[in-house]
């Protein structure tokens, strides 16, 4: 396992995370700490989730009994303030990115994961309402307190990103340090807006859903039905030909050159500036293990070069 700072800070995560938001919802207590244990096994530090995943909670209480014993062997990072999420606050609590809701949300995670302390904390979506200068205040005040050690955030824009970052220093506030996005080699849209922004920043970013739902594993071709209990099997129209047409061809050019469309999805987007850890999920130690070998490959400029013209960045 290959390791990095996450943006311009101290906090060191490896190159493959551990998504977990399958936990409580497609995944029991049993089969997550079985998926936990294999990871931990397997070098990654970095296990993500939120407050919602599995139901309210649900995914942190699993994770925090999961991990007894033995917290300090991961970076540890949950989300708060999800804006399509009711946590059942009510409006006292104000809004999500606010003061008030921060200082709810924060101790309810703490308690669920069984923790001091929350490695890093994300604004799950953008607030419209609470103005980010409330939030990064907050933010700062309970990093000052020890509950966590650093902030980040999750579905902002490039312009949200800057404004964020410039706010940060004109209040000589905690800044945040990472940017969770939708970015796979599907779906490159974050590379014209988000990762620049990040990378001028200082903030290092994590892609999620980077299988593209599982198009980029390997498992799924042309003409044949999603596995059954897959997340594609729900997301029916998510597969479209022209998706397909470049899930083909990059399959093509991992078999050509030796390897797994897996390594092509996780390795390549790994390689790609601004990129600190893959987050990719996982419903069993097989998985795990698969995420990790396929973060292991390194592309060469040429292979880069190469993916670029099969899934162009505007394209």
């Amino acid at each position: 396992m290959r390791y990095r700072a996450l943006g311009h800070s101290g906090l060191v995560v490896s190159v493959v995370g551990l998504g977990c938001n399958n936990f409580g919802f497609r995944l029991d207590a049993e089969r997550s700490t079985t998926v936990v244990d294999a990871a931990i096994e397997a070098g990654i530090t970095l296990l993500d989730t939120s407050d919602t995943y599995g139901g309210i909670g649900r995914s942190e209480e699993i994770i925090g009994e999961a991990l007894a014993g033995r917290r300090d062997q991961v970076v540890l990072a949950t989300k708060f303030g999800n804006q399509n999420n009711d946590m059942g606050y009510g409006p006292a609590a104000g809004g999500k990115g606010g003061r008030a809701y921060i200082m709810r949300a924060v101790e309810g995670s703490l308690r669920r994961l069984r923790t001091d302390y929350i490695d890093l904390y994300q604004l799950h979506t953008p607030d419209p309402v609470t103005p980010i200068e409330e939030t990064l205040e907050a933010l700062s005040e309970i990093v000052r307190a020890g509950k966590v050690r650093y902030i980040g955030h999750s579905n902002f824009s490039g312009l949200q990103l800057a404004k964020a970052a410039v706010a940060a220093t004109d209040l000589r506030a905690i800044p945040f340090i990472s940017a969770q996005n939708h970015w796979s080699l599907l779906e490159r849209k974050a590379e014209t807006d988000v990762v620049p922004a990040a990378i001028e920043y200082g903030l290092g970013v994590l892609p999620f859903f980077p299988l593209a739902n599982g198009l980029l594993t390997g498992k799924v071709r042309r003409g044949q039905a999603p596995p059954e209990g897959s997340r594609l099997a729900s997301r029916g129209g998510y597969i479209t030909d022209e998706k397909m047409d470049k899930v083909e061809a990059l399959a093509d050019w991992a078999q050509r050159h030796g390897r797994s469309l897996l390594e092509v999805a996780v390795g390549g987007l790994a390689a790609l500036p601004g990129c600190t850890s893959v987050i990719a999920g996982a419903t069993s130690a097989e998985q795990v293990h698969a995420n990790v070998a396929a973060g292991e490959w390194v592309p060469t400029e040429d292979d880069l070069a190469d993916i670029d013209k099969i899934v162009p960045v505007g394209g």
